[in-house]
Parts: C-alpha cells; structure tokens; sequence
C-alpha cells in the first residue's frame, strides 16, 4: 500500500492513514498557510488522538526520531499524553485518559 486509499470514491483531495483498527482521514486545505492553533488562539494543539498503551506509541515515535515537543507525562487534567511536532510545525498530542480516584 502505498499510503493514499480513495475514500467512498470521493473526489477531494485526501490521504487515509491506517494502524491497527485506526482510521484518520486527512483532507488538503485550500489555503495557501496553515496557521497553527497555538499562533491563532495562542494555545492548543492542532491535533488530539486518545487511545490505551500510549507508551508504547511514544517509545516507537522517539526511537523513529521524531520532534518530541512534551515527553510521556501525566497533565494537570488528568490524561497521560506527549506531543510530537510534525514536518509543517503543527503540533499532534496523543493521550490516554487516567483513572480518577475519589478524594476520601
């Protein structure tokens, strides 16, 4: 597979990317910038995936090379997550959410 897939024979511009039972479609803008979340609003991520075992994710991506933006780490809000920067500066988070445990 060469990493692009037609998509229900649509005619826009797109490329689907596949992992394990992951599907995420991309679609190309028809601007001629990207502005990132964190320069438009001056925070944020330009994108947020969930899943389970993250660890495993961020060891493959570190080993790869990529552009850790924020190690494996558990937020204020309770997710564990890391964030990668991608080749066009956007920022992608993944994260897991937490169990809470109840104050007693």
């Amino acid at each position: 597979m060469n990493g692009t897939v037609n998509y229900l024979n649509c005619q826009q511009p797109h490329v689907c990317l596949y992992r394990d039972d992951v599907e995420i479609v991309l679609t190309k803008s028809k601007l001629s910038q990207i502005t990132l979340n964190r320069i438009t609003h001056g925070y944020g991520y330009d994108g947020y995936f969930t899943g389970t075992n993250i660890k495993f994710l961020f060891e493959e991506f570190v080993a790869a090379g990529a552009k850790i933006v924020k190690p494996l780490e558990v937020t204020d809000y309770k997710n564990q997550e890391f964030v990668i920067e991608d080749i066009d500066g956007r920022w992608i988070a993944v994260g897991a959410k937490q169990k809470i445990v109840a104050d007693e």
